[in-house]
């Protein structure tokens, strides 16, 4: 059995891109986002088990892209829910691993330094989330006006989440909630706690054309 395992959830769609396909399928130097993202986690480490989930009406799409492109990577497909807690859940069945990654599909700049630190951190301390600090001035919204808060007491969350996979697979267990903004409240809501590590500023998640054009600059760099 190989000790990490990854689940790569791929469940967006094109809106805030303004594009007609689905953003994971964007290409950037003729290669889909999703595709930079997979092969970033191969290069790190050929040895993962990866489970890629797509929405089900999406499944087909990629296929057909793979095979246009030969693409022979090794890993498993499977369909998404209406919220990502499902679409990880999903994700969740097909993997036997120590550790499991959840990453976003659409982040395929993550260094190799965040990645072993993401994997450090979930082994000794059983969880791990990448953070970056958040660099200007933020207010907080009132009913009637706004007021300033402290930077310094707040991070900017990134993907790859790491966990012992036996608290990821017995966090969700429980019962979906609105609360659940990523892995990290979905395992906290169970009772486990969440460790930080260091992130990459270059890890960004590609969500709207000035998003793509920086990518596409990192990623050619």
């Amino acid at each position: 059995m190989n000790k990490i395992g990854v689940i790569i959830v791929a469940g967006g769609s094109g809106l805030r891109m303004q594009s007609d396909i689905p953003k994971q399928f964007i290409e950037i130097d003729e290669k889909p986002i999703l595709q930079h993202t997979l092969d970033l986690f191969y290069k790190w480490n050929s040895k993962l088990d990866i489970v890629l989930v797509l929405p089900k009406n999406e499944i087909e799409t990629w296929k057909n892209i793979v095979a246009r492109k030969n693409y022979k990577l090794n890993y498993k497909i499977c369909s998404g829910g209406e919220q990502r807690f499902f679409s990880v859940k999903n994700g969740l069945d097909l993997l036997n691993n120590e550790i499991v990654m959840v990453h976003d599909a659409v982040r395929p700049i993550v260094s190799e330094k965040t990645l072993n630190r993401c994997i450090e951190g979930a082994i000794e301390k059983g969880s791990a989330i990448p953070v970056v600090a958040v660099v200007e001035s933020i207010r907080k919204v009132l009913e009637n006006s706004s007021e300033p808060v402290d930077r310094d007491n707040y991070k900017i969350v990134q993907t790859p989440q790491c966990f012992k996979s036996s608290w990821l697979k017995k966090a969700y267990k429980q019962e979906f909630s609105d609360r659940f903004t990523d892995d990290a409240s979905v395992i906290q809501e169970a009772g486990y706690p969440i460790y930080l590590v260091d992130g990459n500023s270059e890890n960004i998640k590609i969500t709207t054309q000035g998003d793509l054009k920086l990518a596409s600059h990192y990623l050619g760099n």
